[in-house]
């Protein structure tokens, strides 16, 4: 039996301290007394071969039954379809435990390996048509829950999302292709639904499928000291209200990395609010498992993987986005920070300060509100993108031929943004410069030339606006602009102004610093202060068009 002092310590705690003599001595059946509680006891074996999930349940089913919790799984490989997680029962993931994504079926079968499936997609109509496919459905999952609360994984474990679907298009290594529609396929590593009281901390996801985290409607939920290595998103916090992401490493290469959202999933708008995304590593530069191994081993720089990695706020965007900070965080040969409200959503109250960054993809910053509107027509609405500070970042040797890019639209104005204290270093704007990869890739166009597009009502996407004619900002109705002490600082020689401003009312710019060249590119802006600066001289403007100063 345990000793009585063990009993009185937390779960994480007696499960380090009491290690394997004691679990082994757990009793096959759950005791209200006990703290702890060992999976084996229950008919999992971790041998790598046998089907394991249905003892797991089990286990999970009568730890929950006798007041919950933690059930330790020890060393092993435990082969797993569909996990349900449940209120007051923790998973404690020993070291060299891997829980293991079994095989989905492959096109044209019924079912996986060993004769197994991972539980049906539940339905979610009328609102599938407004997300995407994996956004909808949490069922089809390695583990989930719904409706649950008081819960945890812990421990220094593995989920191994081997027999996971990533979606469709491309290819992630030597993995089978699953369709993710496919009755029987697994989607996601963790889907939580309506929940609230969630812990996920101290262990890694490899190959996490489509979503190695969808939190959909959860609250009060902290996730730290986890390490993603994965082949779509890392974390999708959708509709959830008071989070913690801290301490984090994510490589995403091919989708994004910490991802807030406010989808239509539930079947009403629900806004994400008091979000904290705190001193985590978001990547997407690293070939998938070589992160978690240890290796670290960087694509080729002629390899088509798109690097997506970063941290967004969007695209989902029915319920809004509010008292969100994104501070401390390292982003690296990945994109940038977005902030993007295109269906409807309010997007307020943001701070973004102390990042730095290295090797963007595309450019630094991302705001843009537009008007895609995917949700029902009877409950869209004007969004908004307003009260965003962003001070002291770093940004070094970022891609320049699009700059960083705050755009609403002429009829729907971004509002209140404040940058202080930046640096923006990015490689310049050489001769021979092409965009894109390989073969397919083209000239960079002559600068003079280009016009970006508006782009209203569509998927919100940086690049999708195409090269800039500027080479630090491009910022286009916008009104309350103020930027002090931020550097653009091209490597080679840009001609472009370092600032594009069009249909912007009222910008204060203080000790800006930039190669001495016409900086301000001026279209249609009202109410300009550029004082103390190195990339122009003192200015005062009533009104502005077509200008450069």
């Amino acid at each position: 039996m345990l000793r009585r002092d063990l009993l009185k310590a937390s779960p994480l705690v007696l499960a380090s301290t009491v290690g394997h003599v004691a679990l082994a001595q757990s009793p096959a059946a759950p005791n209200a007394a006990e703290a702890i509680y060992d999976v084996r006891r229950f008919g999992a074996t971790g041998d790598g071969k046998t089907v394991d999930s249905p003892a797991i349940n089990k286990a999970i089913e009568a730890v929950a039954a006798a007041g919950g919790g933690t059930l330790v799984f020890p060393a092993g490989t435990y082969v797993c379809f569909s996990i349900h997680l449940k209120s007051h029962v923790d998973l404690y993931l020993d070291r060299g435990c891997t829980i293991l994504a079994a095989d989905s079926p492959k096109p044209g079968d019924t079912t996986g390996y060993n004769g197994g499936a991972y539980d049906a997609a539940e339905p979610n109509d009328p609102w599938t048509p407004y997300q995407d496919y994996g956004h909808n459905h949490w069922h089809n999952s390695l583990l989930w829950a719904e409706n649950e609360h008081d819960f945890g994984i812990y421990g220094t474990g593995l989920i191994y999302g081997k027999g996971l679907s990533f979606g469709s298009g491309g290819t992630r290594g030597d993995y089978p292709t699953y369709k993710a529609e496919q009755a029987g396929v697994g989607n996601k590593a963790i889907a939580l639904k309506n929940c609230h009281n969630v812990i996920l901390r101290d262990f890694s996801i490899l190959k996490g499928g489509h979503f190695a985290l969808l939190a959909t409607g959860v609250d009060n939920m902290t996730l730290d000291n986890l390490l993603i290595d994965t082949d779509r998103d890392g974390f999708d916090i959708d509709c959830c209200r008071n989070v913690r992401v801290s301490n984090c490493t994510v490589n995403s290469p091919w989708d994004d990395g910490i991802c807030p959202k406010s989808s239509y999933a539930l079947g009403y708008a629900r806004s994400t609010d008091n979000v904290t995304i705190a001193n985590n590593y978001v990547t997407g530069i690293y070939e998938l498992g070589s992160v978690y191994a240890g290796t670290w081993k960087r694509f080729a720089d002629d390899a088509r993987v798109s690097r997506n990695g970063r941290i967004k706020c969007g695209t989902e965007s029915n319920g809004g986005f509010r008292n969100i900070t994104i501070t401390g965080n390292v982003l690296e040969g990945c994109k940038g920070i977005s902030l993007e409200t295109s269906d409807g959503a309010y997007l307020e109250d943001i701070a973004i300060t102390g990042n730095t960054m290295r090797e963007i993809i595309d450019a630094p910053l991302f705001l843009r509100l537009n008007r895609r509107n995917r949700g029902p027509k009877e409950t869209m609405r004007p969004g908004t993108l307003r009260r965003v500070v962003i001070s002291n970042l770093v940004s070094h040797d970022s891609a320049s031929s699009t700059a960083s890019l705050f755009s609403g639209i002429p009829e729907n104005l971004i509002e209140d943004v404040k940058l202080s204290n930046c640096f923006f270093g990015h490689r310049g704007l050489p001769k021979d410069m092409r965009i894109g990869w390989g073969e397919s890739s083209k000239p960079m166009p002559d600068w003079h030339t280009i016009k970006v597009p508006e782009i209203e009502d569509a998927y919100p996407e940086l690049l999708r606006f195409g090269p800039t004619p500027c080479n630090g900002f491009f910022i286009r109705h916008l009104k309350n602009l103020e930027m002090s002490h931020v550097e653009v600082a091209p490597q080679t020689p840009d001609a472009r102004p370092a600032f594009w401003l069009e249909d912007v009312n009222r910008a204060d710019f203080f000790a800006i610093t930039a190669p001495p060249q016409p900086n301000f590119s001026l279209h249609n802006v009202k109410d300009l202060r550029i004082l103390w600066s190195r990339a122009a001289k003192d200015t005062t403007l009533a009104n502005a068009s077509d200008q450069v100063v």
